[in-house]
């Protein structure tokens, strides 16, 4: 055959039509950009039929959940071996929480209430975990939280109960959240608290019906994790240098998963309503963290741009790690203490690798929480003295404890020192110092303690609630009679006695500021508080949620009255809370005066890098058009034109 004759080549298939560029929106929860083909993640329900059993069955039962107890601690011990792999930054923030679950499988009152639904009821060990844990976690969340949001799996069923544990960490972060401090983020720390019980419920049950947990062992490296939710010990599991950004389509950014993702750096965004449906395996997705965007499909420009951001977001992370060694200067000379809060003492190693030059905020709630009785002089001497040892020689600020009515504390309760059940309004009930003073006995031994500790370096003893100035005195006296009480038996205690400080987070201690600091050695402003009770907004509450904004002029001019009262009288003032965090609120605080911060470890290198870039005639000038506005949107205008 000829090569004219020959049959013609078939025509080249047309190419496949380009999918159309997306964009979705959720909820910010890790700042940075990732770009990635989408992994799907799923994982099957543990399906638990409710069952009865015989008397004679109830040992063979709390031998099963013994085995899931153990099963799950060596899980969870699993999880902390593998930190050690991890940033030491991302450490600080995990162990915590991970401590808190293995503290829960410990001798806690979850644990007991258990075995006592198993023997007492006669229900199944995984009916009696999903009653116990249900009932742990409502009282914990409180009337605060509202009706239990509805979820899409079945590891877990209401069930009322007038039980009540209290794990030993909030993701204060609370402040939070981490961290945030629990005074100051006071919704946020329950709800989280009541999802670490819930997530060791999930975990017992599934070891008892053998269900398989999610796993991504088959994530090609740089791929963008996608799932309806992650739990929090979903996140513990995430490799950043496998896994490049997360994407899920429910969850917010105050739980502890949300925590997690951005102590470990995973650019990541929640709560995006249609992810499932608008993605498959394999599919390119562009994650910007700091927007809250997803974009499904991206084109050619939209590709330029996030590779773009990309090395922008590392450029800007080696720059703040650069940081940690530098001081806190304003370009003018102008020194500015930064300093961390602290829930729990494992957070310790990640206050110095922040580059926090003390503990603005001990909390020593966690000293009171998952146990049966209250602790000792002597236990909470030996906490806080070794807080104090490690930071070598820079200060320590030690809040008494801040009970608060919204949520239980099973020691306190127990001895009679607190009443069963929470308030009708425990925003406005018995919290703070307003307990402590009902039980002097409670604060005599929190004081010792603090007095003894403060032998091993530089001590301030915090307030919390205070509201008037015959609250301090009260206090005061009892404090100085401690100090005599320890001397006479021979105990070494400072002279003169480590100050004495009050959480400003009321109207009526803001507007009682000068009389206050008159006689108060320091003030430590309690923002997120304080613009609560300013505003009576509390942010849980979805229906009023969007008129929480501490740029109300209300919340500013009694922060700067609050800045001034201490300059006229000379007294030390701290901002705590979320607007100490936020580097963008910064210079505005600068210029009103404030000239210590204290926040989450993880906010310390941000905070510090705005310090550093502005001067204080700037902030100054910023701060006198600021407090012209009337509009809160005009000022949150102001604040980002003068960070460009």
């Amino acid at each position: 055959m000829s090569r004219t004759d020959a049959v013609p080549a078939p025509a080249p298939a047309p190419a496949p039509l380009a999918l159309p560029e997306r964009r979705l929106a959720g909820i910010p929860a890790c700042a940075g950009v990732a770009i990635g083909p989408v992994f799907r993640t799923f994982e099957a329900p543990a399906v638990v039929t409710r069952n009865r059993i015989h008397a004679e069955d109830v040992a063979a039962e709390l031998t099963r959940f013994e085995a899931a107890v153990a099963q799950s601690r060596k899980q969870l011990l699993k999880l902390r071996a593998r930190l050690a792999v991890l940033p030491e930054e991302s450490q600080g923030e995990i162990a915590p929480l991970l401590d808190a679950y293995l503290q829960m499988l410990g001798p806690s009152r979850l644990v007991r209430g258990v075995q006592a639904r198993v023997r007492d009821r006669l229900v199944s060990a995984e009916t009696a975990v999903m009653e116990e844990a249900n009932a742990v976690a409502a009282a914990l969340a409180g009337p605060a939280d509202g009706p239990a949001p509805t979820r899409r799996n079945t590891d877990q069923a209401p069930a009322p109960s007038s039980s009540a544990d209290t794990p030993a960490a909030s993701g204060r972060s609370a402040d939070t959240p981490a961290a945030s401090s629990r005074s100051a983020d006071t919704p946020a720390a329950s709800s989280r608290s009541a999802d670490e019980v819930r997530e060791i419920g999930r975990r017992l049950v599934r070891n008892l019906t053998r269900a398989p947990f999610r796993s991504f062992a088959d994530c090609a490296p740089g791929s963008i994790l996608v799932a309806e939710g992650l739990r929090p010990s979903d996140a513990a599991l995430i490799d950043p240098t496998r896994i490049a950004g997360v994407a899920t389509e429910e969850g917010g950014t105050d739980g502890h998963t949300a925590i997690l993702l951005r102590a470990l750096g995973v650019p990541s965004v929640l709560g995006a309503p249609g992810l499932l449906s608008a993605v498959q395996p394999g599919t390119i997705m562009v994650v910007d963290g700091a927007t809250g965007t997803l974009t499904v499909n991206p084109t050619s420009p939209t590709l330029t741009a996030a590779r773009r951001a990309v090395d922008g977001f590392a450029r800007e992370r080696h720059r703040l790690g650069r940081l940690r060694h530098l001081p806190a200067v304003t370009l003018d000379g102008e020194a500015v203490a930064l300093h961390a809060n602290m829930e729990l003492p494992v957070e310790l190693p990640m206050i110095a690798q922040a580059g926090a030059t003390g503990i603005g905020l001990l909390r020593t709630e966690f000293l009171f929480m998952n146990r049966d009785t209250v602790p000792t002089e002597d236990e909470q001497a030996a906490t806080y003295r070794s807080a104090v040892h490690t930071m070598g020689g820079d200060p320590v600020t030690i809040r008494v404890l801040d009970w608060g009515g919204e949520k239980e504390i099973e020691a306190l309760t127990a001895a009679g020192l607190v009443p069963e059940g929470v308030d009708a309004n425990p925003a406005l009930g018995l919290r703070g110092i307003r307990m402590l003073l009902r039980q002097p006995a409670l604060l005599e031994a929190q004081l010792a303690a603090i007095l003894r500790a403060s032998a091993a370096g530089p001590v301030r003893v915090l307030l919390p609630m205070v509201t008037n100035l015959a609250e301090y005195r009260a206090v005061r006296i009892i404090y100085q009679g401690v100090a005599q009480r320890l001397r006479a038996a021979g105990t070494r205690v400072p002279d003169p006695l480590p100050p004495l400080g009050i959480m400003v987070e009321t109207p009526a201690a803001a507007l009682a500021a000068d009389s206050l600091a008159a006689e108060v050695e320091f003030f430590a402003i309690g923002t997120n508080d304080l613009c609560m009770y300013t505003l009576a907004v509390d942010r849980a509450e979805a229906g009023v949620a969007d008129l929480y904004d501490p740029l109300h002029p209300a919340v500013l001019r009694l922060i700067q009255m609050i800045v001034e009262a201490g300059q006229r009288y000379r007294i030390p003032v701290s901002v705590c809370g979320e607007m100490a965090a936020n580097p963008q609120m910064t210079p505005l605080l600068l210029g009103l005066g404030s000239r210590c911060f204290s926040t989450n470890a993880s906010s310390v290198p941000r905070v510090k890098q705005a310090v550093r870039g502005t001067t204080i005639d700037d902030c100054q000038r910023l701060t006198w058009q600021v407090m012209k506005q009337a509009d809160p949107a005009r000022t949150r205008a102001l604040l980002a034109e003068f960070g460009r």
